[in-house]
This record gives C-alpha cells, sequence and structure tokens, in this order.
C-alpha cells in the first residue's frame, strides 16, 4: 500500500498531507509542546534549593499548561531516584482536601527527601524518602491548589472530580514530552485522603486513554492508597463507629447520630448537623482528630475552619489534610521569594499567599461521586496492582471507614488477615484478596508516612515489589 501512494503522490506532496492529518490529532500546543520539551526540561531544573543539604539524585520543577483558554497551569516537583533512576519506576503523588498541597503534604513532611527545620529556614533529609525506590513526581492539583494556578477566577468555584482527573491526564501527556524518559516507564500513582477519588478516576482515565491509543506511552501498572475517601454511605458509618469504639463519643450521642443522620442523603437534616456538631464542640475535647493519641500542635490556626472541614469530612466526605505543626513550616519556607525562584514557582505573580490548603475549593467543590467501588471494580478487571492502606489512629477517614467500604466489593480471599512485620514489631495487619490489597498502619494518623515513616517504607517497597507484607 505504501508503495501503491508513493506512486500516486510525489513525495513533498505525501509529507504535507502526512503533516495536515497529524494536525487533525494533534493540537498545536502539544506540538509545541512535544518540540520543546528537552529545552523546557533543563529550564525546570533545580540546581539547589535555599538550606538544602547535598543531595546525589536530580530534581526538577515548573508549570505545564493543561487548559490554555482558561490559562490553567498546574505545578510539579520530580525527585529522581537516589541510584539508577533511569531502571526505577515512576509514582505519581496526590494529596487530597479537595485542595490541598501536594508539596506542603507529601513532599514536605511525609515521602518526599526533605523536612523543613521549625524556623522555616533550612532543611533535612528523610532517612525513608520514597524516591530511594522510585523516581517521585508530586503534583498540585487541581488548578488554585499551592502554586497551581488559574487566570479564569471561576474556575476556583467550579472544580470537580471530572475535571481535576481530565487535567490531571493532560499534564502527564504533556509532562511526558517535556520528560520522555519516563514515557512507557512502569508507571504507579498514589495519594491520600481525598485523593481516594483523585487516584483511582485518574487511573480509569488513563486506562481509558490507553485503550484508545495503539502506543499509549503512559504504562501505568497499579495504584495505592491511604486513608482514603471511598464511598460516602459506608464511610460515613464507619467514622461514626470509629468515634464510639474509640471512646470520642457518648453512648447517647452515637445513637442520636445513627437515628438522625441519613448518610445517603445530600444534605444532612438540622438535627443530624445538631448531632454531630456536639460530638465535636462537646465530646471530642481538643484532641487532633488525624492522630487521635499524639498531642495536638497549639500553633493551629483558625480552629473554626478546622471544625468546618471535620463536619464536611462526615456529612460531605470532603476530607483535607493532616494539620500538625509541620504545615506552619511549610507555610513558612514556600513564601519565601528566594524558594520560589529555586522552584521556578509563582512565575506569574499569585495574588495571594502559598498555603498547604485552598479553604475556596474546599467550599465550592461541584462535583464528587457519592461510592468510587465501581471504579475499583473497573480497575481490579483492568488488571492493575491496587492497595488500600490505612493508618489505624486517624479519625476523620479512619480504618472502620475504608473496611465497610472495600467489603462491599465481596471480593475472594486468598490471603487471610494476618499481622505483618517491621523489624521485631507487628507494623499493622493485612489481607489479600482476589484484585486488592488491604492493610493497617500500627500507630499512624491520617499522613501514614508522618507518624509512621519506617512501616510506611516497607509498605511502599512490598507494593512496587508486588509482594506481601513481611510475615516476621
Amino acid at each position: 500500500m505504501e508503495m501503491e501512494m508513493g506512486l500516486l503522490f510525489p513525495g513533498k506532496v505525501l509529507v504535507f498531507f502526512f503533516f495536515f492529518f497529524s494536525l487533525l490529532f494533534l493540537s498545536l500546543t502539544d506540538i509545541i509542546v512535544a518540540t520543546l520539551g528537552p529545552k523546557q526540561r533543563e529550564i525546570d531544573r533545580i540546581s539547589v534549593l535555599p538550606g538544602q543539604p547535598p543531595v546525589p539524585f536530580n530534581q526538577f520543577s515548573g508549570y505545564v499548561t493543561v487548559n490554555e483558554q482558561d490559562g490553567r497551569a498546574l505545578f510539579y516537583w520530580l525527585t529522581e531516584a537516589t541510584t539508577f533512576p533511569e531502571k526505577k519506576p515512576l509514582v505519581l503523588w496526590l494529596n487530597g482536601g479537595p485542595g490541598c498541597s501536594s508539596v506542603a503534604y507529601g513532599a514536605s513532611e511525609e515521602i518526599g527527601p526533605f523536612r523543613i527545620n521549625r524556623t522555616g529556614q533550612s532543611l533535612y533529609r528523610n532517612k525513608y524518602s520514597w524516591n530511594t525506590e522510585a523516581n517521585i513526581l508530586f503534583l498540585e492539583s487541581p488548578a488554585g491548589v499551592g502554586f497551581s494556578y488559574t487566570n479564569t477566577s471561576s474556575n476556583l468555584k467550579d472544580s470537580g472530580d471530572k475535571r481535576t482527573a481530565q487535567d490531571a491526564l493532560v499534564f502527564l501527556l504533556r509532562w511526558m514530552s517535556r520528560f520522555p524518559e519516563y514515557k512507557y516507564r512502569e508507571f504507579y500513582i498514589a495519594g491520600e485522603s481525598y485523593a481516594g477519588h483523585y487516584v483511582p478516576q485518574l487511573a480509569k482515565r488513563i486506562v481509558d486513554y490507553n485503550k484508545a491509543n495503539s502506543h499509549p506511552i503512559l504504562n501505568l501498572k497499579g495504584f495505592i492508597v491511604g486513608n482514603a475517601v471511598t464511598d460516602n454511605y459506608y464511610d460515613s458509618i464507619g467514622t461514626v463507629t470509629f468515634w464510639w469504639t474509640h471512646s470520642m463519643i457518648s453512648d447517647q450521642t452515637y445513637q442520636s447520630i445513627l437515628k438522625h443522620c441519613n448518610f445517603s442523603a445530600e444534605e444532612a437534616s438540622k438535627h443530624c448537623d445538631n448531632a454531630v456538631s456536639y460530638a465535636m464542640n462537646h465530646e471530642f475535647g481538643d484532641i487532633d482528630q488525624y492522630s487521635i493519641y499524639t498531642p495536638s500542635c497549639m500553633a493551629l490556626p483558625n480552629k473554626t475552619m478546622q471544625i468546618m472541614r471535620l463536619k464536611n469530612t462526615l456529612l460531605r466526605r470532603r476530607v483535607t489534610g493532616y494539620d500538625p505543626c509541620t504545615e506552619n513550616y511549610a507555610e513558612k519556607y514556600y513564601n519565601r521569594p528566594d524558594v520560589q525562584k529555586a522552584l521556578h514557582a509563582n512565575t506569574t505573580g499569585i495574588p495571594y499567599k502559598w498555603t498547604a490548603c485552598s479553604d475556596v475549593l474546599l467550599k465550592y467543590w461541584t462535583d464528587s461521586e457519592n461510592s468510587i467501588l465501581p471504579t475499583y471494580k473497573n480497575l481490579i478487571e483492568a488488571g492493575l496492582r491496587i492497595w488500600v492502606f490505612s493508618g489505624d489512629t486517624d479519625s476523620v477517614v479512619p480504618v472502620t471507614a475504608t473496611r465497610f467500604s472495600l467489603s462491599h466489593l465481596n471480593l475472594k480471599i486468598k490471603t487471610r488477615w494476618y499481622p505483618w512485620y517491621s523489624g521485631r514489631q507487628v507494623g499493622g495487619w493485612t489481607e489479600v484478596y482476589d484484585g486488592l490489597t488491604f492493610a493497617t498502619v500500627r500507630g499512624a494518623g491520617h499522613e501514614v508516612p508522618l507518624f509512621q515513616p519506617k512501616r510506611a517504607f516497607i509498605l511502599f517497597r512490598s507494593f512496587l515489589a508486588g509482594k506481601e507484607l513481611p510475615k516476621s
């Protein structure tokens, strides 16, 4: 056929037709991105961050435009693997919220290579950084989170699950043009909290995209999520059950919530709202709901906003990140002009301070799936490696919520419930199903790697290897 075409059309005409029809499938922006990718990669290279100790790996950060019409651009930070990065997989990390920053949480107090000192002036190494096992890509998503921005202010009040997943897919495809060595590389997605929506939804977009393309560049192998928002109804029942079984609320309040709250309803009744508010304001006490057995930070700002976030958690399943004092150190550090310059961040002069979470996005989130369980079923059928884990001292998206939700997948048990080990200590408990692994992390709050970094590292390493957690 090629020879026949060659006889019918001169060479230059063939080139013209090829280019013309290519334009039908590629946007002008994508062509520009592909052409300028390697050059932009070098522009994004981080030489050194203020106060950073020496490191043996490369770092890159910057912006990728995901929507030209509205001017939406997402900020990323890539920390390559400490050894043999060319041989190790790529892992995308997403924090939840909606509206919380992967730079503030994932990168700076969980799985990233650095921790921020109390003064916000310098960094120190994280012994259990996940980039010893993989190349870690942190993404601030959606637009309006952290350094990610939109030139269309209404976007901040009409964000939702669907746009977030679509923008993340566009980001990955365009980012791969900038970093072509990661095309076809073994790829995983990880996250926590409301990323219990983001991660499976993005995975589903990628699976669908790959089906529609003969040579897909995103070699998605699986995902892992922690303390993940999963199903409105079952999560809510599981959360109230955790409060009661962990002596956070009285028998009377527990019965009152069960009596007055219809967790299937879109809006909570006044009686339900009153019952939940009573529990939070009069029975919880001054504890950190994201880690009920550790001291709460006395420097936490805006107690009213914290209560509002937690009420949204139960009644609308909109969950923010953990709020320890380390969040304050991040806000000091990332608002420094020299830090922003080193990160190639805030290049457009965003008219507000960088914050760990955006309360605007939390307040105006427009679409949120009631249940991610159908998405899990699709992705299990697609053959992805799926792990779900829970820190067992989190009362916001607790282990009981996740277990109630996952039980309704009705999966066949492959390896029965057993304790797994970190050194000589029980690291948690796990059960392996046909298509999904569930694990708890003992003594960890909402941000598992913050409270139990070694145990979280063992969990991640086992996930990447596709091996069950150690039994001894």
